[in-house]
């Protein structure tokens, strides 16, 4: 049960790391700060919940494409997000595009790099209450 919760804190840090990047780096996408909670859960769940799902789909249909199921994942999860509320806003098709290869990189190199550095914390946590 702790693993799952790591994982899910994980993957929420995760979508909001990706989607701090891409509102930084693409001027056409905007994440306001009042939604900017919402957005990531509503993200992360939808990626969470697509991700699978098309695997099943690509896999069955179109194994060439299996690369491409991240970011497809990621783009359809964006567009989920978008829909609900104004806190995602996303203006153009290159714009879209890009914003789900911005997320899609920046989530996958936070999901990396995160459980290193949450093991780090952990072991020189232990070490300072070992110490004192």
């Amino acid at each position: 049960m702790i693993r799952l919760l790591i994982r899910a804190a994980i993957n929420l840090v995760s979508a909001a790391i990706g989607l701090l990047v891409a509102n930084a780096v693409l001027d056409d996408l905007e994440v306001t700060a009042s939604g900017f909670v919402l957005t990531v859960v509503i993200f992360a769940l939808a990626q969470a919940i697509l991700a699978p799902f098309i695997l099943v789909v690509v896999k069955r249909n179109a194994e060439a494409f299996l690369g491409g199921v991240g970011i497809v994942s990621t783009l359809v999860a964006l567009w989920v997000a978008s829909l609900f509320g104004d806190a995602l806003t996303i203006s153009g098709l290159a714009t879209w595009l890009i914003a789900a290869v911005i997320v899609w990189l920046a989530a996958a190199l936070a999901s990396f790099l995160l459980p290193f550095i949450l093991v780090k914390a952990g072991v020189e946590n232990a070490r300072e209450r070992r110490g004192a």
